[in-house]
C-alpha cells in the first residue's frame, strides 16, 4: 500500500512544465493616446537586453496573424529576440489601418505613434528595429521620422514616404499614383518631425512591381526621402540581385549602407515570404502575404545583424 501511495503522490504532484511561448496581449503600457492594443512575443528564456523588432500589420490584418505569417515570430525563436506587435482597433479605422495620414497620429508625443513608442518603452528590451506592411509600412516611416533615437533600423514594405498625406482623401493620392517631390522636399519633412542631431537609422524598402494598391513609384520617393535625410544622394552605389530580384544599396560618405531597396518583380501588394524550412526561408502565404521565394523578414533580420 505504501508503494501504491508513493506512486500516486508522484503522479499527482505538480511540477513546472515547459510551455511554448505565445503571442500575448499587454495592457497598462502607458496613457495610450492612440487607443491601440499591444501584443508581444517573447521566446521562452530570453535573456534581458536582447533586440526587439516592432512588426506593424497592414489593413484588415491583426497583430498575431501578421507576426506569424510574415515570419517574425519564428525568426524570434531562431535568433532569440522579442517581437512587439501593435494592433489597430476598428474604433480608429474600420479596416484596421494605422492612421499614418493625420497629424494627430503622426506627430511625436501624440496619437498612434506615441502609443507605439510607449509600447517600445514597456518592452524594456535591447536595440529596437521596426518594420511594417502597407499602412504598417507607412507607420514605419512615421516612427523613423518622429522617434529616430529609438530605432537602429527600419524596413518599409509596400509603404509610402513620411509626410506624404494629411487626410484620408490625400492618402489615396499618395498611395496611387503617388506624389513626386524633390529629395530635399521629402528630407525636409523628416527633419521637421523632431529636432535630432544624432545618426538616423538605415532604411530598407521592399516593394512589388505589380502593386496597384500602393504604386511602386513610392519606392523611389522613399529612396529620395531617406537618402536625403541620411545625408547622401539617390544614386545607387551598388546594384545586384537578391533571390532573383533587383537589389540596390545607397551609401553615405563613410561607405556605410544607409538605404537599400528590394524590388520584387511581378509581386502585387503584400509582404514577401518564402515558406519552408531552409536557412533563408520563413513565413506563411495568405492574404497580403505573398510567396515570392524571398522572405523579407529574414533579409531584414540579417541586415540588422540579428542572426548573430
Amino acid at each position: 500500500m505504501r508503494i501504491i501511495a508513493l506512486v500516486l503522490i508522484l503522479l499527482t504532484t505538480t511540477t513546472p512544465s515547459a510551455h511554448a511561448a505565445t503571442v500575448t496581449e499587454v495592457t497598462g503600457f502607458g496613457t495610450n493616446p492612440g487607443n491601440l492594443r499591444m501584443f508581444r512575443y517573447v521566446p521562452d528564456g530570453l535573456p534581458a537586453g536582447r533586440p526587439l523588432v516592432v512588426a506593424l500589420h497592414g489593413c484588415t490584418q491583426d497583430a498575431a496573424g501578421y507576426g506569424t505569417a510574415s515570419g517574425w515570430v519564428s525568426l524570434a525563436d531562431r535568433y532569440r529576440f522579442s517581437v512587439l506587435l501593435p494592433q489597430q482597433q476598428t474604433a480608429n479605422n474600420l479596416n484596421r489601418c494605422f492612421t499614418w495620414f493625420q497629424a494627430a497620429d503622426t506627430t511625436r508625443g501624440q496619437g498612434e505613434v506615441a502609443s507605439i513608442a510607449q509600447m517600445v518603452t514597456k518592452m524594456a528590451a535591447g536595440p529596437a528595429y521596426v518594420s511594417g506592411l502597407s499602412a504598417g509600412g507607412a507607420m514605419t516611416s512615421v516612427l523613423l521620422a518622429a522617434y529616430p533615437e529609438t530605432f537602429r533600423g527600419g524596413g518599409v514594405v509596400a509603404g509610402v514616404p513620411f509626410g506624404c498625406a494629411t487626410s484620408v482623401l490625400d492618402a489615396y493620392t499618395c498611395m496611387n499614383p503617388g506624389k513626386n517631390l524633390t529629395p530635399a522636399q521629402w528630407g525636409d519633412r523628416v527633419r521637421a518631425a523632431t529636432p535630432f542631431s544624432g545618426t538616423r537609422p538605415p532604411v530598407t524598402i521592399w516593394h512589388g512591381t505589380a502593386d496597384y494598391t500602393v504604386a511602386v513609384a513610392n519606392q523611389r520617393e522613399l529612396v529620395e526621402q531617406w537618402t536625403n535625410a541620411l545625408g547622401t544622394d539617390a544614386v545607387a552605389d551598388t546594384t545586384d540581385t537578391v533571390a532573383g530580384h533587383p537589389h540596390a544599396v545607397y551609401r553615405d560618405a563613410s561607405g556605410a549602407a544607409v538605404v537599400e531597396t528590394h524590388t520584387v518583380t511581378g509581386m502585387g501588394h503584400g509582404q514577401p515570404v518564402d515558406p519552408g524550412t531552409g536557412t533563408q526561408q520563413c513565413g506563411t502565404a495568405g492574404a497580403y502575404v505573398l510567396d515570392v521565394n524571398a522572405c523579407a523578414a529574414w533579409h531584414l533580420a540579417h541586415g540588422w545583424g540579428l542572426a548573430g
